[in-house]
């Protein structure tokens, strides 16, 4: 079976973050990875060239697929922020609903820029996510 195409890398988080452009998305990089790291008590990691990831879990399907996958996280992109905290079991609505403006895609949130949504209301969907994942697969540190 193939591994799946976003893997752990040796990258320091520091320095990626360090190199995000503009500045308005590198501040909002900033004051992700606190609240990331707040909020799950782990350590970055980054996955893949763009993905900073807190945590992971081992999942195998009943097709006998398996892999590793960060268990939370964002991507500061050009576009948007890029945030990984939906595994997509649990119907998110009701915080979605008090979240600001965003878009969704199957598991993970669109944010144009920090200021456009409610940080608090942030942090308990990246919490209500990890609960969530947490009661199907067992969540590590690394």
């Amino acid at each position: 079976m193939a591994e799946n195409k976003t893997q752990p890398t040796a990258q320091a988080v520091s320095e990626f973050i360090a190199k995000v452009e503009p500045q308005r998305r590198h501040d909002d990089a900033v004051t992700l990875n606190a609240l990331f790291q707040k909020i799950t008590g782990w350590e970055p990691r980054m996955w893949g060239p763009s993905i900073i990831g807190y945590g992971q879990y081992h999942y195998t399907y009943d097709s006998g697929r398996g892999g590793d996958f960060l268990a939370t996280g964002f991507s500061p992109r050009k576009a948007n922020l890029v945030i990984y905290i939906m595994p997509g079991y649990t119907d998110f609505s009701v915080i979605l609903g008090r979240l600001g403006k965003h878009k969704l895609g199957k598991s993970c949130l669109y944010i144009n820029k920090l200021s456009d949504v409610d940080i608090d209301v942030l942090a308990e969907l990246i919490q209500a996510g990890l609960d969530d994942l947490g009661r199907r697969w067992p969540i590590t540190a690394e």
